[in-house]
């Protein structure tokens, strides 16, 4: 993933990618020889070498919480890849770190930047779908090997948890779960869970490395219809219930029966150029609905009531949460790209 940034950050107009760091010779070399920009094999001799305004860091999850705290002790704005860290003291304290040393903490929810996601949210938000009865996520694959220290709830689940919450405008009130642990040396590799949100709209997760396919969908059912978002091709489909449109025209109706189906036209975007212009303007301008560390925590909190309410095998009620709404203040850290 590290690889795709450093490809971005070299055509955004924003930025210019001066170094990178990694333990890989071979990658080394062609990131090198292709961008023009300095290798390290240590990140810490191209912190105190190069003066970086801003720096990803995509590491196993693990080692997150150590890297970013020692790029923003430096005043570098850091971005870290999804998830934020391996448990939620880790991100309390890569936060903290934001706000003692004054530079942006970004995390990689890159679901957030999928113009069918975002086309989603608008559409909810105007009421097109009515009242939200459940969310229904399926993310399943075949297995990765190169993912190691993490299970599918972290390294997974935390997309739909986040993209769920943002979606509803509602916290995630009781968590239900299921995992299972079959090909993974050390961590689950399934996940079924069933969420209750605080107004009552159901989630479902089906999330596994099992599958032999890829398979990226939500699916947003509601009193006027469902909403189907394939996260892979970027599309967004929207099944209409033609007795909810009766209702609303005054006819006597009572039901769902089937009406018009509807596949809106998106342009289609790479999501993490979009993600990562997001979190350059938010050092410039200020909070413009950047994934922050206070989101990446929450996905954080939410992975570990999953794990533990499949392991204490019980239904855990979570304390009241309202997602932070858009929030705009000053721009944050003691430099601004120019």
């Amino acid at each position: 993933m590290g690889a795709n940034h450093a490809r971005v950050y070299a055509r955004m107009p924003q930025t210019t990618l001066v170094a990178f760091a990694d333990l890989d010779a071979t990658l080394r070399d062609r990131v090198s020889r292709t961008y023009k920009a300095t290798p390290y094999t240590d990140y810490r001799e191209m912190i105190e070498k190069e003066n970086l305004d801003v720096v990803t860091i995509a590491l196993p999850t693990h080692l997150h919480r150590t890297a970013a705290l020692e790029t923003m002790a430096a005043g570098i704005h850091t971005f870290v890849e999804k998830p934020l860290a391996e448990s939620v003291a880790s991100g309390r304290a890569m936060i903290e770190a934001s706000r003692e040393h004054d530079v942006l903490l970004g995390v990689g929810h890159i679901e957030r930047f999928n113009p069918a996601v975002i086309s989603l949210k608008e559409r909810l938000d105007a009421g097109q779908l009515g009242k939200i009865y459940q969310i229904h996520a399926r993310r399943i694959g075949p297995f990765p090997p190169r993912i190691k220290d993490v299970g599918v709830v972290f390294d997974l689940a935390t997309h739909e948890l986040n993209i769920m919450e943002y979606l509803t405008g509602v916290g995630i009130r009781s968590v239900a779960a299921e995992v299972k642990q079959t090909l993974h040396d050390k961590h689950e590799d399934m996940v079924s869970g069933i969420l209750r949100f605080g107004d009552g709209v159901i989630g479902m997760m089906d999330i596994n490395w099992l599958t032999p396919t890829k398979i990226r969908q939500l699916a947003v059912l509601g009193e006027r219809g469902m909403f189907l978002v394939n996260y892979l091709t970027q599309e967004l489909w929207f099944y209409e219930n033609r007795s909810a449109q009766d209702h609303w025209l005054g006819l006597v109706t009572v039901g769902v029966t089937e009406g018009s189906v509807i596949k809106y036209e998106l342009a289609r975007v790479e999501p993490l150029r979009v993600e990562l212009e997001t979190f350059v303007d938010a050092i410039n301008h200020g909070y413009n609905g950047l994934v922050d560390g206070e989101e990446g925590l929450r996905a954080v909190f939410l992975a570990e009531q999953i794990l533990r309410a499949s392991h204490e095998r019980q239904v855990l009620t979570l304390p009241p949460y309202t997602p932070v709404p858009a929030r705009h203040h000053p721009p944050r850290g003691k430099r601004s790209l120019h």
